[in-house]
């Protein structure tokens, strides 16, 4: 276990050197943060409207009409479609830096909005896996759920190289899960070493940035000044965010490396090939 946290560390370490060598690249998380909002409230505003007009009613999940899932599967739809359309033009420009290629933001947009229509494919896919598993959590027990949540494990790890295949290749979106699901299948195995590396070492980082927060905060209080109130605030939230943004753009990072080595063998710039070909552990036949 010790090893592969080691060897985990150090992959977030290189991928760390690739965005200090571009830090573009975080634009594409922040622009997804910013569009996620603006559609998250297009969505939840217009829908509070009807919630309050209705008494709850609208809302109540065991009474959900036809139009309500429908505006469900909509939101869903558009959420996607923003993730996948920034995440695809940030493996593009992460591709781009690994085969030492000059990259920028104009490329990355550029790239995904020329693969618009298999984002959108993709989104569509998404959209009614996620909820087709959202109204199963609904109806069903605890066991029920905890099934469900393994399902969709299964899926993100099935789904986990589609953003870098949709960056580098012409293909429609069910070509994309089919080759990240044989990108998987021959390569890693069930061992998602790094991505798990890379969520257990934010996970604890993002810990102590909020310990920091709450320590900076309630000094502040203890000076009695509202304005020390604020700035503390303000300070913890942005650095919060942008935590939020380096994690965002590493695993970008991070996945562009993994399914560059899968698909031609070659190790990105920046990388130790012997880290990744620990990553990718071949299945015993």
């Amino acid at each position: 276990m010790a090893g592969k946290f080691a060897r985990s560390w150090a992959l977030m370490k290189a991928s760390a050197a690739v965005l200090r060598s571009d830090k573009a690249l975080l634009a594409f998380p922040l622009l997804s943060g910013l569009c996620s909002l603006v559609v998250a409230a297009s969505f939840m505003i217009p829908v509070a409207v009807v919630a309050v007009a209705s008494d709850g009613a609208a809302i109540d999940h065991d009474r959900w009409s036809p139009a309500t899932w429908l505006v469900m599967f909509a939101f869903y739809l558009v959420q996607y479609f923003v993730i996948v359309f920034f995440n695809t033009a940030l493996a593009g420009c992460a591709l781009r830096h690994l085969r030492g290629e000059p990259t920028s933001l104009s490329d990355g947009l550029a790239l995904a909005r020329s693969r618009w229509a298999a984002i959108l494919g993709y989104a569509l896919i998404a959209a009614t896996v996620g909820l087709l598993l959202r109204a199963l959590q609904e109806r069903l027990g605890l066991i029920g759920r905890l099934m469900v949540g393994l399902l969709g494990l299964a899926w993100t790890v099935a789904t986990f190289l589609v953003v870098p295949v949709l960056a580098s290749q012409s293909v429609g979106p069910v070509d994309a899960v089919k080759r990240s699901v044989d990108l998987l299948k021959r390569t890693w195995g069930e061992n998602l070493i790094g991505n798990v590396g890379l969520g257990a070492v934010f996970t604890l980082v993002t810990f102590v940035a909020l310990l920091l927060g709450a320590a900076l905060v309630g000094g502040a209080f203890a000076l009695h000044s509202m304005p020390a109130v604020l700035v503390a605030v303000i300070v913890a939230v942005l650095g919060l965010m942008l935590l939020s943004l380096v994690q965002a753009s590493l695993q970008g990072i991070y996945a562009a490396a993994l399914y560059r080595y899968a698909e031609d063998g070659v190790v990105g710039a920046g990388f130790d090939p012997a880290l990744l070909e620990g990553a990718f552990r071949q299945k015993k036949k």
